[in-house]
């Protein structure tokens, strides 16, 4: 996404979750460099106001109109429909964040059977990310950016039980989420190699002040929440990470590496393990081809 000069300018970006918080700092962010910016959200309303945001930050740059995309991420039927919707329009997506993100005390399942947090912030980040993979390497300096968190740390992938019937834990199934992120970016990086012209990035963006963890009522887990987030930044911090990410022709090619602040960290052992990376890729493949055919 740059013009040629080493400065960020231009290029289609689509960010997911970008009706709020980090994802609507990202899409605003990404705007004023200059892209065109195609936000997705599940929300018509809330949508209809992220996009007048998104406009105001266009306009300062002078950036294409931005548009919204609705789809529910956690089905997995409206991802595909939705990547389906984005891979046929001709030329290059220059660049992919995926932020849309959940958190659930309770243990809850999408109308497909999946547990929630698992199918939004895991599979739907690899079921979009794999349909737009032709349209994002006809760029010629593609993007990807999967939001992680440093709760992957203490993540476990639960291969026999990733939707957690038993002994359900929202902490628990949010480190598997987030686990999931990076595994899925190295893997993603290794099967693209070296030579590709796509660069793929785990973002990690740190405490923020968002509402993620209150939008299901009260808990003990949204408490911590709250109390949490009030040492945390501004959504506006992660977002000039990820847009320097997507944007900076110094990293490009610096692929399958785990993000904080702008600058390379590295990732749990866990995260670290090439060969649960493939073995969690073929398990999302068969989640995916199992409810979709």
């Amino acid at each position: 996404m740059s013009d040629g000069t080493g400065s960020p300018r231009g290029g289609v970006c689509v960010v997911t979750g970008a009706t709020s918080g980090i994802g609507l700092a990202a899409a605003c962010a990404l705007a004023r460099l200059g892209a065109r910016v195609i936000g997705v959200g599940r929300d018509a309303g809330r949508a209809g106001a992220a996009l007048r945001r998104v406009e105001a930050a266009a306009a300062e740059s002078g950036a294409p109109a931005p548009s919204f995309e609705l789809a529910d991420l956690s089905s997995l039927r409206e991802t595909r429909a939705l990547g389906e919707r984005l891979a046929s329009g001709s030329g290059g997506i220059d660049a992919l964040v995926n932020c849309a993100g959940v958190f659930t005390s309770r243990r809850t399942l999408t109308p497909e059977g999946l547990e929630t947090q698992f199918a939004v912030n895991h599979l739907a980040p690899f079921l979009l990310t794999t349909t737009l993979l032709p349209r994002l390497r006809a760029a010629p300096d593609g993007r990807i950016v999967v939001v992680s968190s440093a709760s992957h740390r203490f993540g476990r992938i639960r291969w026999e039980d990733p939707s957690r019937a038993r002994g359900y834990t929202g902490l628990g199934a949010y480190g598997q989420s987030k686990l999931g992120n990076v595994l899925f970016v190295r893997e993603l990086a290794r099967r693209l190699g070296s030579g590709s012209s796509v660069t793929v990035f785990a973002a990690d963006p740190g405490l923020v002040r968002t509402d993620m963890g209150l939008k299901h009522g009260p808990s003990l887990a949204s408490l911590g929440w709250r109390l949490r987030r009030r040492a945390g930044t501004s959504p506006e911090v992660p977002a000039a990470a990820i847009a320097l990410l997507v944007a900076s022709p110094e990293l490009r090619g610096r692929t399958g590496l785990y993000w904080k602040d702008g600058r390379e960290l590295a990732p749990s052992p866990r995260a670290l393990d090439a060969r649960a990376a493939r073995r969690l890729w073929d398990l999302s493949e068969g989640i995916t081809r199992e409810i979709l055919g």
